[in-house]
């Protein structure tokens, strides 16, 4: 039985051959966002935000539904739930986060806050 190759400082160890140009990045960047956490617990970080993710689509998804009802009311959290989409408040939901963060990254490298 043939084994399988060993992982390498480059990031895991790739066992269909495929080289696509981006994997070490993927990784360093994955490994920058890390920072001094352990990997076992980033795990729970990424997980929650791959999670977040995927009820902000639902919702957002849910959300232009009713935008296109005229007599929706699109922050009624009742109407998500009839449906079983998570109901995200408008400061939890991710365009709101990525902006922030987008924001916090600008003002990081010294751009400011755009306030001025």
């Amino acid at each position: 039985m043939k084994a399988l190759p060993k992982e390498t400082g480059d990031g895991p160890a790739r066992r269909n051959g495929a080289n696509l140009g981006f994997e070490a990045r993927l990784w360093a960047a994955a490994d920058k966002l890390r920072g001094n956490m352990e990997p076992s617990d980033y795990k729970h970080v990424a997980l929650g935000l791959i999670f977040l993710k995927y009820i902000s689509d639902a919702f957002e998804a849910k959300r232009a539904a009713l935008l296109e009802e005229d007599l929706a009311d699109v922050e009624d959290p009742e109407k998500y739930l009839a449906e079983n989409v998570f109901w995200v408040p408008k400061e939890a939901r991710w365009s709101h986060l990525r902006t922030r963060a987008i924001a916090a990254n600008l003002e990081a490298l010294g751009f400011g806050s755009g306030a001025e």
